[in-house]
């Protein structure tokens, strides 16, 4: 298949058109409109776009074919909307610099700010810009995802609908809970906070990124609710290993590769599962230090280099790459009892793969 009839590129020219089109009818209201919008679509090009993947795969897995369909496109590019959105609200929430090695949303507007020689404090007017254009992207989202179901059975639409209601919505409490674990750690107990950090992974990341852009698609092929369940028994635990990964990259990931500097969740203060399991194994002295260092955003070099050190010889980094391998497992035979074709089990599998062992 040609690259300029591959998925990636579908969804791309379907994010770039509903950019250009907001952009002829509301450019027009203010001068500055453009160039705020022109920051969506800076930050809605390229990526993985593994949702949009798992998403054509979930509606191939319904219909036993690999087109992507008009509905499948609108849909897939729908949760890359929603995607960007969580990305730009959650990089103010972590007050990160950078995404995929550019200056992330609320950084690029203060920069603006900055060189438009605005008055006011820069910081702020870059948080509340990233917050609206974070919520314009809900609002596209949720227009994408309406004519993706006015593309399908009346049937079809109303089980998918109210599947991304629930996704949304699910994806903010995940949210908020990891807002809350940064900051309640001293009165939680070291051996509860592994389960607390893997139902914010959940909630947060490994339904939204794996199973629900799966079961969506499947909802829009019209499923039932026999293969749904099947397909949640293949996109929860790869979803779970996504973000397991994605933990791995955020302290011990490439920055060339990452676009995001190393180490950059200590810095965060993400209390992850690999957090969790490093404390646990570690000595009570190295673990009460790593507590006082995470979340601390100056950081040195050599702060990062010892917590990096401690997290992998405590046998913490370890543990999670053991549960990355079983998580994939589990998903690997689920996807085993599912009545596919040759094509879409294939797919299947090779996303799994990608998705558990990727370096970005």
């Amino acid at each position: 298949m040609s690259e300029s009839s591959s998925l990636s590129s579908k969804v791309q020219r379907r994010l770039d058109a509903t950019i250009d089109e907001n952009l002829r009818v509301l450019g027009p209201i203010g001068v500055d409109v453009p160039a705020f919008l022109e920051q969506a679509a800076s930050f809605t090009t390229g990526g993985k776009r593994l949702r949009a993947s798992f998403c054509a795969a979930g509606f191939g897995s319904a219909t036993g074919t690999s087109d992507h369909t008009e509905a499948v496109v609108r849909a897939a590019a729908s949760i890359e909307f929603f995607h960007a959105a969580a990305l730009v609200h959650d990089d103010i929430i972590d007050r990160s610099d950078t995404r995929r090695g550019a200056p992330s949303t609320h950084r690029a507007f203060a920069r603006h700010h900055r060189a438009s020689a605005w008055a006011g404090d820069e910081t702020h007017f870059g948080l509340s810009a990233a917050i609206l254009l974070g919520d314009l992207l809900l609002v596209w989202s949720d227009q994408l995802f309406v004519e993706a179901c006015a593309l399908v059975s009346p049937e079809n639409a109303v089980r998918a609908r109210a599947e991304f209601s629930k996704m949304r919505s699910e994806v903010t409490v995940g949210q908020y809970l990891d807002l809350v674990e940064e900051v309640a750690w001293p009165v939680v107990p070291i051996d509860a906070r592994a389960s607390r950090a893997k139902t914010i992974a959940i909630s947060k990341s490994a339904r939204y990124s794996v199973e629900e852009p799966l079961v969506l698609g499947a909802l829009l092929g019209g499923a039932s609710d026999s293969h749904v369940e099947q397909i949640r028994s293949f996109g929860l635990p790869l979803g779970l290993a996504f973000q397991l990964r994605d933990d791995v990259l955020g302290v011990f990931g490439d920055e060339a590769v990452t676009g995001k500097p190393s180490g950059d969740d200590l810095r965060e203060g993400k209390r992850t599962l690999m957090i969790a399991a490093a404390q646990e194994l570690a000595a009570p002295d190295d673990s009460a230090r790593l507590d006082e260092l995470l979340g601390d955003p100056d950081l040195s070099d050599a702060d990062i280099t010892w917590m990096q050190s401690l997290i992998a010889e405590s046998g913490g980094l370890q543990r999670t790459e053991d549960l990355i391998s079983t998580s994939l497992g589990e998903a690997l035979t689920g996807l085993a009892a599912i009545e596919l074709d040759s094509e879409s089990r294939q797919l299947l599998e090779d996303l799994a793969e990608r998705t558990a062992h990727r370096a970005h």
